[in-house]
């Protein structure tokens, strides 16, 4: 049995298995077709607001959404080969969610590095609540 691994470690290693995009990339990657997906919970929709066009997804469903092969999937979940990038508040979760995309396939998903309040902070479009 090998020892446990804390949170901070897990990070690391999941995040070594992809390149992560910063708020400037995400929103060109989405301009060019990517999918964004926002898994904030709610409370944290309504008080900070929406990215336009973004796919509001939340973490528990996230899986079973975006596999293509999927009875529940979303519609924007056309194939593998789509780029995700997945959103949280501050950067953490989306890391875990991305790492499991990849698990299901979803090669080219990744999560924007600082979450939603780094896209908030460089300006880039929100709907506000």
């Amino acid at each position: 049995m090998s020892a446990p691994v804390g949170i901070d470690e897990l990070l690391e290693r999941v995040r070594a298995g992809y390149t992560r995009v910063d708020a400037q990339e995400a929103y060109e990657a989405s301009r060019a077709g990517a999918l964004l997906v926002d898994i904030r919970y709610q409370a944290l929709r309504e008080r900070d607001g929406l990215i336009p066009g973004a796919l509001v997804v939340e973490r528990n469903e996230l899986e079973w959404r975006l596999d293509p092969q999927g009875s529940h999937r979303a519609a924007e979940a056309t194939s593998h080969d789509l780029q995700v990038v997945v959103i949280c508040n501050e950067g953490y979760a989306s890391s875990l969610a991305a790492a499991s995309l990849h698990a299901l396939g979803l090669h080219r998903a990744t999560d924007l590095t600082g979450g939603f309040q780094a896209w908030r902070t460089a300006g880039l479009p929100v709907t506000l609540p």
